[in-house]
């Protein structure tokens, strides 16, 4: 068992959120894919092992994880999705219930067509959080 009391392993029926902390990530009818492509730094996605309920643990999860930023909402989405599309998902405490969406597709050699494919995953990850929760 991992500090959160979470088991280590990300079960593929567990919800996973990804915080909104741009404008530009979300609408109010639909999360957007930038919001899921991965940070070039670790070539990872930051989420957390949290559905949609209650939303005040949410809320308060995703202003601890947005630190200085504004914090708008929150991407919900089954980690079944993510496997689906090839990634793998890792639990990576701390902070607590944090977890990395990891195996994003990579191209040194050619940078814009490895970020094809990540927008196209990402494309898919969306799909499946559809309508964001807004703070």
């Amino acid at each position: 068992m991992l500090p959160s009391g979470l088991p280590e392993s990300v079960s593929d029926d567990e919800d996973l959120s990804r915080f909104l902390v741009h404008r530009s990530q979300f609408s109010e009818k639909l999360a957007k894919p930038s919001a899921f492509m991965p940070n070039p730094k670790d070539r990872e996605t930051s989420v957390y092992r949290h559905g949609r309920e209650p939303v005040e643990k949410l809320r308060h999860l995703g202003m601890a994880a947005a630190g200085d930023r504004t914090l708008y909402g929150a991407a919900i989405f089954p980690a079944k999705v993510v496997r689906k599309v090839g990634l793998e998902i890792a639990a990576s405490e701390p902070p607590l219930r944090h977890a990395a969406i990891r195996g994003w597709p990579w191209r040194d050699d050619d940078p814009l067509e490895g970020k094809a494919k990540q927008k196209s995953i990402a494309i898919d990850i969306a799909s499946a959080a559809g309508k964001p929760v807004i703070f």
